[in-house]
């Protein structure tokens, strides 16, 4: 596992947001590799084709356009290829609702956004922390479906 470098899937419509997820990494120094889809549907399409590099770790905001973060969830625990993927929610949603379902799609944690910067860096701390002691599975797309 040591050898592996985790790659960060970041999907974030909010440039601002995403902006601030990328200083904290480059502040902390941490230089794991950061790709970015704009919304659920982007994001499938990067892990089906085998554009994200395994290991992996996805960090998914909610709010989305096009396909919003529940419907990612729900869509990817229900590929046989995906559905191990570890997944952070961290969004401005405190909807119990939202919480709820979240976790029910097995994420590994559910993260609320608020105004301070120390939100972001702490988030980043973690996916750190989580990434150099988890044992992450590898995900092999079949590169021809």
């Amino acid at each position: 596992m040591a050898d592996n470098i985790v790659t960060l899937l970041l999907v974030e419509d909010d440039d601002i947001d995403a902006i601030s997820i990328e200083r904290n990494f480059k502040n902390q120094r941490i230089a794991n590799p950061i790709m970015r889809a704009y919304d659920g549907l982007e994001a499938l399409e990067l892990l089906r084709n085998g554009q994200v590099p395994s290991p992996f770790v996805i960090l998914l905001d909610l709010q989305l356009p096009r396909m919003n973060g529940i419907e990612f969830l729900d869509a990817i625990r229900q590929d046989i290829e995906l559905r191990h993927a570890v997944i952070f929610v961290l969004t401005t949603s405190r909807s119990e609702q939202d919480i709820l379902h979240s976790y029910s799609k097995n994420i590994a944690g559910y993260f609320v956004k608020d105004e301070a910067a120390d939100s972001f860096r702490d988030v980043v701390k973690l996916l750190d922390g989580y990434w150099h002691i988890a044992q992450l599975p590898q995900v092999k797309m079949d590169s021809s479906a």
